[in-house]
């Protein structure tokens, strides 16, 4: 029997960046976000937020820059990322990162944090529709639909959440409206695949993507004036954050890899958006925000060491440009 070897890249710099980069660094920009917001609450200094946002957007735009290059060298390589799904999950999360780099712009010059918004969603339009595309005409196995959905298709939730802070309440309204649609549809199906299938070990983590929409519905249902609708995702996030709490071995009984990306930015929108609740919120909000914190930032360094000692695309079986 003959054994293949990986695939090696060719020579040139950045031919292999594996997509399974940006959860984690969404994770970053989700903790930065919500340290901003916390630091008026708990006596943070806001210097010291706004030190943490600076460092991770540096940190995404350098890895932005990256498979773009990558992109630049062979265009089609996008459609081969998305054929796995460490790929579709990171490219989706690439795309929440830019929406999320709008909302940290926002309070310095919302004429800039527009256009990052709109290309944002131009990317994420496209995304979807490659998505769409490779759903039709690839094999049954990948129209089976994951957390990963969420980053995809309910993903616009986040755009509406920056679209709020800058003004734009007839796009807020919108996406809204059908990041609940999506989210409700995906939520129903997951838990009916989840009560008939086995969920593999190493994707178990992926799990932990369906508090995030529950958690940023809330925070745009609250700034639209929807109280009682806030509170009714925020008991949701409850639910699903301690089912989490609870089935936690079960949750990581493959030890660590990659797919722990996908538990840091629903910690962190969690954490965000309790403490944008307010009132009873605010104290089970600063303690979250401090777990995340110390789950969060660790994930994240070890994929980026993941990356940097050029393991991470192997593991994640990323495309070669």
């Amino acid at each position: 029997m003959a054994f293949k070897l990986p695939a090696m890249a060719p020579a040139g710099l950045w031919r292999r960046t594996p997509p399974a980069i940006f959860p984690p660094i969404l994770g970053l920009l989700g903790l930065a976000l919500a340290w901003r917001r916390g630091a008026g609450e708990f006596g943070v200094p806001q210097g010291a937020a706004d030190m943490l946002m600076g460092a991770v957007t540096l940190l995404f735009i350098f890895s932005t820059i990256t498979y773009v290059a990558k992109l630049m060298r062979r265009p089609a390589v996008v459609n081969d990322d998305l054929k796995v799904l460490p790929g579709r999950a990171g490219l989706a999360a690439g795309v929440l990162c830019l929406y999320l780099f709008a909302g940290a712009l926002t309070p310095f010059s919302a004429e800039q944090a527009r256009p990052v918004l709109i290309l944002g969603l131009a990317v994420h339009l496209v995304l979807a529709l490659l998505l769409v595309r490779l759903f039709i005409t690839g094999p049954a196995e990948q129209r089976r639909v994951t957390p990963v959905w969420h980053l995809s298709f309910t993903g616009f939730i986040v755009a509406a959440m920056v679209a709020q802070g800058l003004g734009l309440s007839g796009l807020t309204w919108g996406l809204f409206w059908l990041s609940l649609l999506v989210a409700v549809l995906i939520w129903v199906i997951s838990a009916d695949q989840f009560r008939r299938l086995r969920v593999p070990a190493p994707l178990r983590p992926l799990l932990a993507i369906h508090l995030a929409p529950a958690s940023l519905l809330g925070v745009v249902a609250l700034g639209m004036g929807m109280p009682g609708l806030a509170l009714g995702f925020g008991v949701l996030s409850v639910l699903l954050l301690a089912a989490m709490v609870l089935g936690v071995r079960w949750l990581l009984a493959a030890g660590f890899s990659p797919l722990w990306g996908a538990l840091t930015f629903p910690l962190a929108a969690t954490a965000n958006f309790w403490v944008a609740l307010g009132g009873a919120w605010r104290i089970p909000g600063g303690i979250l925000l401090v777990l995340a914190t110390l789950i969060i930032v660790p994930i994240a360094v070890q994929v980026l060491k993941l990356w940097a000692k050029g393991q991470l695309a192997v593991k994640t079986n990323a495309a070669i440009a």
